[in-house]
């Protein structure tokens, strides 16, 4: 027949040279569609043979070859082969297909790993049989039963891009020599089944074996007795060659053998002679099978015993002598199959290896199948999933039982047996029915696919352990006993299995590939390689290796590693490089992209571990030997820190910061961040390491940097140093030349990315994207300074390229467009050859094209003094561009079309003096200063090697590498910075600069030379001093903490260090602005800056600036209508009212961005959860004005969720905000209350902060201020709670997340009235007096409790306190009508009112304790306290008494002594038996009157020797507590005694009553008034 091609074929195919090649068109954006079939059917014998003439690595798979029965001519071509039904028959990888379903797991040669250049065909031989050809070898017979009208079909498929038809003829040895065809293919056929049992036959072209009759015959190829090509001979010849394919084959099965090989002994796996086996050898059967009773060996071989001459071939083949691959001889009986007895809707099929449930779609259980012999140690038991039906709940289990399936009656469900079965069901597992891990791993067999893989394995130690697609999940059960048998249980949606007896882990590879591919589009497709020039020795380059992580993906030829679902799943992201990296190999990865989602992010490192064997784990800190990672800002290895504080934190870069790790030749560890090299992390690292990423949490896609071209240019001014600084960041000026602080802004086009410090830009998807990505300078130009950038990256996709120019608009007011020739004002841009002004060309044909420029260009752009705007090209000016341009332009460039990156050169800056307007001297501090005012300075007092230059604001050591100490010169102020540039190092000198605070004034020490200051600031011990030398505290001198921050003696040049107390009394170090932590506590509030100029650095500036105090800063507004009188103390709690007018403040919204579950109304004033528990993240539309104060109510609550919202404030506008599910997950600039804790990006700062949010009742209205200072503070009905969190940014923006309970929100536009406040009645001072406030709350005459004075209606506590009266049947009467008057002082109640913890009444004033901890009951007030208002100039007292005593108090309405008999000096009176009232007109003359026992803090009277404890049992929830009760009463003053305590209690009680006077005593009657039931449950 025509070795052609049919004309007709798959869409994307094109036909060439006479229809004999076929091509694939867009190779790398398509992967299918690549169908060709043969011009006319096969003839029988006819191997239709093709050449693979170009391959792509875009793509996992690869070429496919088959036949069908269906005629091309009125064929609907399918996207695959495997697509194609009617009588097809398709090799793919090394499976067959029929009809789309798999016929035959493993099978010949691999065809994915086939290059360019190999040859394969396809055969159907006389006899029905498919044979599959690789390189001029037959891999055995396929199928059989073939129909004879085939057509030959060949897929061009995923890597597979060409092939060319190269014959279709039969193979010469096969003409004419029929008869020995059929005798070789029954050799092959007896060698097959023998194989099929276990045994490997070794054997190959020349080697001798053993026929049927027991003679030597000669075997002309090893492929055509075999089904695999990966069994060779007994013995190789010297001059035997292996191909890379063969040898990979070879090695892997030798690894599957070993992993099938038992524990014990050695039998399986023989060195040398082969040594017997009485357990599988015994007699040989007379048909010629399984005598065989030696194990392969290397060596000599050795016959089995009572092996016959009828041996099979492979009878007598004992050893290998030279190189071999030995496996355990099994017998047929040996092989793991499914057992014959079975669950009763089970059918087996394929020799037992495949079982499938009958009635699926009617019966979803009695499916359990087992395996028909015990499990070997170390044994990999499998599975496949074949099939899956839609229709039921839960789906395949998986375990092991000690159950012999002989005896075995089967369960319907396996989970139903309670005795020796360990099962995994879901992602738990069970054992013996009952769950013993509800989480086991991160996978659901519920949720897996057909084709995935389960297996799992009984390790010799009896630890069980699940495999799910290759990937081991843990030990499951830990006691496994010695003899169990594998169990599968069909249930549910799993329908049919088949046992996968080789375990290649490039099957699993490949599914994964395939499973990312179809889950998202655009894995696979080519990047922009980030290489302008080849690589020479392409073979050694550097790339990641394609056993990659379960959820990861390579594209880009190796270079991209990405998570293509990244917002789903945050690990299985580890990638390794394709080969061992050298040693000083660098190996850079730039960080692509990331999600603002998770916690956590890149992490890198090295492993002894080959990708190719490695099974990869979740996360590569997982991973417990050879291996060293940089995860956060330590340093882990084998899985346990051994570095705390190590280098940069890896968790907060961004998209385009790059991170390194190099081996150097004396086995150190070195990391590198963003070209920084971070100092060695490890030692005696091992040669022949991989270097490992793991695509972690934010990271989501990474590009390895292995050329010049990839990097960002060091700059040309070492001066400079190697640290990227971020935009804006402060540079000094050593002597009159100007340090360049231009950068690129931070606000860009959406495609822009801002890296490498603010000096290079890029575009991101560049090859997807072509807009949108405009960057702008940081400041406007000087006249005469140029702006120039070069460019670094070009692809050569798009038409059109850069585009440069100048704008007055600034970037804050900027709305970045697609491109700036769109602006239509203010702007100048030079677009290819035109100078366009506001979008409109007004001159053409300008002197240079930028469109013509390629990589390494240099294009600059400078305003003179006299407004003209001149452009230079490689430094050469290209003359006047246009004339009339205002001050004050940016600079701009639009990174258009084939541009992708440029970075800013070192030439930008002034260049021509004379044209500059301004003569402004710049300083040795920022123009910028972080902070507003004046620059530090530098004292005069300093060490004899310092010499001060530029007013105080420089130090130089001029000698020596000592005696540099040099002090700030004045005291810091709380939370003030002062901060240095290192200017110069000696790297002669070992040591670094030593920072600290002291107590130690300089303006007391002698005059310079100061002789008697210490050489270095550790030894500067005369007052008090906190120092960080390298990376440990010292105070003193005597070390404090170790690993602290990053070590300064990894500093140089550009580098920056500050030193700040804190208003928490301790001392934190920034290093480049970054804050290590607290450093030191307790530190002292007078103290100086000091630093010591030692070792190798030699010269800094001050780059800080002194706190301007403004005279009248504006206070936080207060939310208190009461006032006091001028007389109260300053630490009253009452609040002054403001006389001044309130501002105007900004009305807030809530922005349309925001969770998925959020609904907006109310014209975005109120917020709705609709669904869930989460994903309710919300935002004001609006930034947060310093002293504003934004309030919201909490409307709706939902009890059947737990926990409740939290609320805090975000750093970085929302507009383009990616909410995750919860406001915990946030990560990037975000201070977050939650519950009673204060986050800061997820880190928990703060603890018992405010109340419990979780207990705010519906109705609590909340709020956040962000003060002059930048300090936070939460309201909570009014009441500010204090500082929750320092250097809030500005601008701001507060967010809420709707979480659990909490539904609904509205924002309160005005504020809130004061809680007990009467509506619209506002007292400034004068209004009323001090004694209206009791308990921080105002009360009318007669004590009637101000409405809503407990705000948390659904207080458990005050509930239970509540039930507990009632069980006292006290008359109602007694109390207030109504209950809202009620007060609970528990932690949650008090906290959200916003109590304090003491207050004053009375006259004169007298401190009091509020009753933390207790329940109040209002008391009706009787008439006889309505005599007049004095009272309210009581004071405020406790009383703590029994239970018995309740009643009487009560009626009598004040105390008596009888209920305090305990402290009674002198008898009781007696009266008669009920007798309550007044003594009769003729009794005996009264007796001393007993004194009552009183305290102004209920910690004293609340006591056990006043206040019995009771048992009771609560009547709701039946379980018992133990209560207490007391009175909350007002004492006439004059009216008692204060003394010390009666019960003579030493130790304090309460700090702010001395024992002196903690107890008061009275005697006068009517001299104390009732007001309040106290109840206190435990």
């Amino acid at each position: 027949m025509a070795a052609e091609l049919h004309p007709r074929s798959g869409k994307l195919i094109g036909l060439s040279n006479s229809n004999r090649t076929a091509q694939r068109n867009q190779p790398v954006q398509e992967f299918n569609h690549g169908l060709v079939l043969s011009l006319e059917p096969l003839r029988d014998r006819d191997v239709f043979t093709v050449r693979i003439d170009k391959k792509v690595n875009s793509w996992s798979g690869s070429i496919e070859i088959g036949v069908t029965a269906l005629d091309p001519a009125g064929l609907e071509f399918p996207s695959s082969a495997t697509g194609l039904k009617g009588g097809s028959w398709i090799v793919s990888g090394c499976s067959v297909l029929k009809d789309g379903r798999s016929v035959l797991e493993e099978y010949g040669r691999d065809l994915d790993q086939l290059g360019e250049g190999d040859r394969v065909g396809i055969q159907r031989n006389g006899k029905g049989e498919l044979h599959l050809w690789v390189n001029g070898q037959d891999c055995g017979t396929a199928a059989s039963g073939l129909p004879s009208r085939l057509w030959a079909v060949v897929d061009l498929y995923g890597k597979c891009t060409q092939v060319t038809v190269v014959s279709c003829e039969p193979p010469p040895e096969m003409e004419g020599e029929e008869e020995e065809d059929v005798e070789e293919e029954m050799v092959a056929d007896a060698c097959r089944s023998h194989d099929g049992a276990g045994a490997v036959v070794l054997s190959a072209a020349g080697a001798s074996t053993v026929g049927m009759n027991g003679s030597a015959e000669e075997v002309p190829e090893a492929s055509r007795m075999h089904s695999r090509p990966d069994k060779f001979t007994n013995n190789f010849e010297p001059d035997s060659v292996l191909t890379e394919h063969q040898l990979f084959d070879v090695f892997n099965n030798a690894i599957v053998s070993l992993y099938r090989s038992e524990d014990e002994g050695g039998d399986d796996l023989g060195l040398g002679g082969g040594g017997s086996d009485s357990s599988r050898g015994g007699t040989a059967s007379n048909g010629g099978g399984r005598g065989t009773g030696s194990d392969s060996g290397i060596g000599g071989g050795v016959p089995g015993e009572g092996s016959s001459s009828n041996s099979s071939p492979a009878g007598n083949s004992g050893g290998v002598a030279g190189l071999g691959v030995a496996t355990a001889s099994m017998t047929t009986n040996d092989a793991l199959l499914f057992h014959e007895k079975c669950g009763t809707l089970i059918k087996l099929s394929n020799n037992n290896k495949t079982a499938e449930r009958r009635r699926p779609l009617d019966e979803f259980n009695n499916g359990v199948v087992m395996t028909n012999r015990p499990l070997r140690h170390n044994e990999m038991f499998e599975i496949r999933i074949d099939k899956l039906v839609d229709k039921w709940s839960g789906s395949i289990e998986i375990g092991v039982t000690t159950h012999n399936p002989n005896n075995l009656d089967y369960p319907a469900t396996m989970t139903n047996l309670r005795s020796g079965t360990i099962m995994m069901s879901g992602c738990g597992i069970l054992t013996n029915g009952k769950g013993t891990r509800r989480e086991y791993c991160e996978f659901s067999l519920d949720e897996l696919q057909e084709g995935d893989l389960i297996g799992l394995m009984r390790k010799a130690t009896g630890a069980l352990h699940f495999y799910i697609n290759g990937i081991d999940q843990g030990v499951a059960a830990n006691q496994t006993p010695g003899v169990v048998y594998g169990v599968v249980d069909l249930y549910g949606m799993a329908v049919k299995v088949t046992i996968v007896h080789n375990h290649n882990h490039s099957d699993r590879l490949r599914r994964n590939n395939a499973i990312m591919r179809a889950l998202s589009p655009d894995v696979g497709r080519p990047r922009p390689a980030l290489s302008v020039t080849p690589e020479p020795d392409i073979s050694d380059r550097l790339l990641f290796h394609p056993n990659c992580g379960q959820k990861a993906a390579i594209i880009s030829e190796g270079r991209t590693a990405l998570r293509p679902h990244a917002t789903d799943d945050f690990n299985h992201g580890v990638v390794l490089s394709n080969r061992p990296l050298h040693s000083n190999e660098v190996f850079q990865v730039r960080i692509d992209k990331m999600v603002d989602k998770w916690a956590g992010s890149i992490e890198i490192g090295v492993t002894t571990h080959n990708p190719a064997y490695l099974q990869l784990p979740s996360t590569m800190t997982n991973l417990r030997s050879g291996t060293w990672m940089m995860t956060g800002n330590g340093v882990m290895h084998n899985g346990t820190t051994i570095l705390d504080e190590y280098g940069h934190n890896l968790d907060r870069l961004k998209a385009g910061d790059t991170v390194g790790v190099v081996r150097k030749e004396d086995g150190s560890l070195h990391f590198f961040v963003n070209g920084v090299p971070q100092g060695p992390a490890a030692w005696n690292v091992p040669p022949s390491v991989y270097a490992v990423v793991d695509l972690y949490g934010q990271a989501a896609q990474a590009t390895i940097m292995d050329d010049m071209a990839d990097l960002p240019p060091l700059p040309d001014d070492s001066s400079e140093g190697p640290t990227a600084m971020s935009p804006g960041s402060p540079c000094s000026i050593s002597g009159a030349a100007a340090a360049n602080d231009l950068r690129f802004h931070q606000l860009h086009g959406t495609n822009a990315v801002i890296t490498n410090g603010g000096r290079t830009a890029l575009r991101q998807n560049c090859r997807s994207e072509f807009n949108d990505a405009i960057v702008i300078s940081n400041r406007s130009l000087r006249d005469g300074e140029l702006f120039e950038i070069v460019i670094q990256k070009m692809v050569d996709r798009w038409s059109g390229s850069i585009e440069a120019g100048v704008t007055v608009i600034r970037p804050e007011e900027l709305e970045f467009p697609n491109t700036m020739t769109d602006i239509d004002y203010d702007t100048w841009m030079l677009s290819g050859t035109a100078i366009m002004q506001d979008g409109n060309t007004m001159r053409n044909n300008y002197g240079c094209d930028l469109d013509s420029l390629t990589t390494g260009s240099r294009i600059g752009m400078m305003r003179t003094a006299s407004g003209d705007l001149h452009y230079f090209i490689n430094g050469v000016d290209q003359g006047l561009a246009c004339t009339g341009l205002p001050p004050d332009v940016f600079a701009v460039i639009d990174l258009y079309g084939q541009c992708v990156q440029v970075s800013i050169t070192s030439s930008s800056g002034p260049l021509d003096n004379s044209l500059c307007t301004s003569n402004i001297t710049e300083k040795s501090f920022p123009i910028h200063s972080p902070v507003a005012g004046v620059a530090h300075r530098l004292h005069s007092k300093h060490g004899k090697n310092v010499v001060l230059l530029g007013d105080g604001c420089q130090a130089l050591r001029v000698g020596g590498y000592a005696h540099g100490i040099v002090f700030s010169a004045k005291e810091l102020k709380t939370d003030e910075l002062f901060e240095v540039k290192i200017n110069k190092v000696d790297e002669r000198w070992s040591g670094s600069l030593h920072v600290g605070l002291t107590t130690l004034q300089p303006q007391d020490l002698p005059s310079c030379p100061l002789s008697g200051l210490s050489p270095s600031l550790t030894q500067l011990r005369s007052k008090v001093t906190w120092v960080l030398a390298s990376s440990e505290v010292r105070r003193n001198g005597v070390l404090q903490k170790q690993n602290y921050g990053c070590s300064l003696e990894r500093l140089t040049v550009g580098n920056r260090v500050g030193v700040k107390r804190c208003s928490d009394d301790t001392m934190h170090i920034l290093i480049d602005g970054e804050d290590m932590g607290p450093a030191a506590t307790a530190v002292a509030k007078n103290v100086y800056a000091v630093l010591d100029l030692y070792g190798k650095v030699t010269a800094v500036s001050i780059v800080s600036s002194t706190l301007v105090e403004d005279a009248e800063s504006v206070k936080a507004p207060s939310l208190s209508s009461d006032s006091c009188s001028e007389g109260e103390e300053d630490n009253t709690p009452v609040r002054e009212c403001e006389n001044e007018p309130p501002l105007v403040p900004m009305v807030m919204t809530f922005l349309e961005n925001h969770g998925k579950n959020i609904q907006l109304s109310n014209q975005n004033l109120t917020a709705a959860r609709v669904s869930s528990y989460n994903q309710g993240l919300l935002v004001t539309a609006q930034a947060l004005p310093r002293q504003q104060l934004f309030q919201f109510q909490i409307d709706r609550l939902n009890p059947s969720w737990t926990s409740s919202l939290s609320l805090g404030v975000i750093g970085h506008a929302p507009d383009r905000l990616n909410f995750p599910s919860t406001a915990c997950c946030l990560k990037r600039s975000v201070w977050l209350l939650q519950r009673d804790s204060v986050f800061h990006n997820s880190l928990k700062i703060c603890e018992n902060y405010g109340p419990n949010l979780d207990t705010c009742p519906e109705g609590t209205v909340l709020g956040l201020l962000v003060d002059s200072s930048g300090c936070l503070h939460l309201f909570v009905n009014g009441m500010d709670q204090g500082m929750a969190a320092q250097d809030i940014p500005s601008p701001c923006y507060p967010i809420i997340d709707l979480y659990g309970q909490c539904e609904q929100v509205t924002i309160v536009a005005n504020h809130v009235p004061v809680v007990g406040g009467e509506s619209g009645d506002m007292h400034c001072q004068g209004d009323m007096e001090k004694a209206d406030m009791v308990d921080g709350i105002k009360e009318s005459v007669c004590w009637t409790p101000p409405p809503e004075v407990n705000p948390n209606k659904t207080c458990e506590y005050q509930a239970l306190c509540s039930r507990f009266k009632d069980l006292l049947t006290l008359p109602d009467g007694y109390f207030n009508e109504d209950a809202k008057y009620n007060l609970c002082y528990c932690e949650s109640c008090h906290k959200l009112r916003g109590d304090e913890a003491y207050y004053k009444r009375g006259e004169p004033p007298r401190d009091y304790a509020l009753p933390f901890g207790w329940c109040r009951f209002a008391l009706r007030i009787k008439t006889h306290c309505e005599v007049s208002n004095a009272f309210k100039k009581w004071h405020i007292a406790y009383h703590g008494t029994n239970v018995g005593s309740l009643r009487r108090i009560l009626d009598h309405n004040q105390l008596l002594s009888e209920s305090s008999s305990i402290f009674s000096s002198s008898p009781v009176k007696t009266e008669g038996h009920g007798s309550y009232g007044e003594p009769e007109e003729n009794s005996a003359p009264e007796r001393e009157i007993p004194c009552v026992q009183l305290s102004p803090t209920m910690r004293y009277s609340g006591l056990e020797g006043f206040a019995p404890k009771v048992q009771f049992r609560d009547p709701r929830s039946l379980r018992c507590h133990q209560a207490q009760v007391g009175f909350q009463v007002c004492v006439r003053p004059g009216s008692y005694k204060a003394g010390p305590s009666s019960l003579g209690i030493s130790e304090p009680l309460d700090p702010r009553f001395s024992n002196a006077e903690i107890e008061w005593i009275t005697k006068e009657k009517g001299g104390t008034l009732l007001y309040g039931l106290l109840i206190r449950v435990e």
